[in-house]
């Protein structure tokens, strides 16, 4: 008579998200991978990154127009549950997000990364990204797109451009550690999830928390304020605004300076020190070695 087939044969794989110290080594895996790809792919893929990072952050710009009727914390939470279209796009479309990548630290730690590969990731995407983020907003310039329900569109525009140029050194540095602290901890539990939703569902939270507490995201900036910088420009249609915000601060040396530099320092302090480099102590510490063909 047949024996009947091994049970654990037929059981089908689990559903169940990855625990935390496989997530982990699931992240320094990833880490080697994304520091070994090749300079074009990468840079191709940061410019789609930096596009949807931008279309996210449209959404979350139309959304907010004449929000005025809603209470405060509402309004910006349905900004945050827009917004996280960009890095729905990014996880699941495939892209290489500056502020994601910070979680390559972790393969660094392990030596399994060498530091010139992993400054050399970050400095190509983060350039990627910049172009695919300043690429969108020409593009919705040229569509006028701020000129939409009567102008609140880009009313708006220049409202969160100019209220993020307003910010001093230290406050943009802390507000961009936490936001970059929550959108790794998003890519942290995507890395767990076994499908399609799982993703999407594990991506949405964080990412709408941090837009609607006022976090600052280094690329999503590569388009908010650009975008209040080309709306400027508009003398006509500023000129028509019945209450258009004091943009006496909003200049592209403010942009550069007063926010992406301190964002982009938080940005890297909030993903690779507050989140790679704390699960990296935890779950790889014990785990570490060379590998001399992983460096390159």
């Amino acid at each position: 008579m047949r024996q009947p087939d091994n049970p654990a044969r037929t059981l089908p794989a689990s559903l169940d998200a990855l625990p935390p110290a496989e997530v982990a080594r699931k992240a320094e895996s990833v880490g080697v991978t994304k520091a070994g790809m090749p300079a074009l792919d990468v840079f191709v893929l940061a410019v789609l990154a930096g596009a949807f990072i931008a279309l996210g952050a449209v959404f979350a710009t139309t959304v907010l127009a004449e929000g005025g009727e809603l209470p405060y914390g509402v309004a910006r939470l349905l900004a945050g549950l827009v917004f996280s279209l960009g890095l729905v796009l990014v996880v699941v479309a495939g892209a290489e997000l500056f502020t994601g990548n910070n979680l390559i630290v972790m393969a660094w730690a392990s030596r399994r990364v060498s530091t010139g590969r992993l400054l050399g990731n970050w400095t190509l995407v983060y350039a990627g990204n910049l172009v695919g983020a300043l690429g969108t907003v020409v593009l919705v310039y040229l569509g006028k797109q701020h000129t939409f329900g009567g102008g609140a569109v880009g009313e708006t525009a220049l409202q969160i451009a100019s209220g993020k140029t307003s910010l001093g050194f230290v406050q943009a540095v802390a507000l961009g550690a936490l936001c970059n602290a929550l959108v790794c901890l998003a890519v942290w539990l995507s890395y767990g999830a076994h499908s399609t939703t799982d993703k999407i569902l594990a991506i949405v939270p964080p990412i709408a928390a941090f837009v609607a507490a006022g976090f600052e995201h280094s690329i999503a900036n590569m388009y908010f304020i650009p975008a209040g910088l080309l709306v400027k420009r508009d003398d006509a249609f500023v000129s028509s605004l019945a209450e258009a915000p004091d943009l006496s601060g909003l200049t592209w040396g403010s942009f550069l300076a007063d926010n992406l530099l301190p964002v982009t320092i938080g940005n890297i302090v909030g993903g690779a020190l507050m989140v790679g480099a704390v699960y990296w102590l935890v779950y790889l510490r014990g785990t570490r070695r060379d590998r001399s063909g992983d460096q390159g």
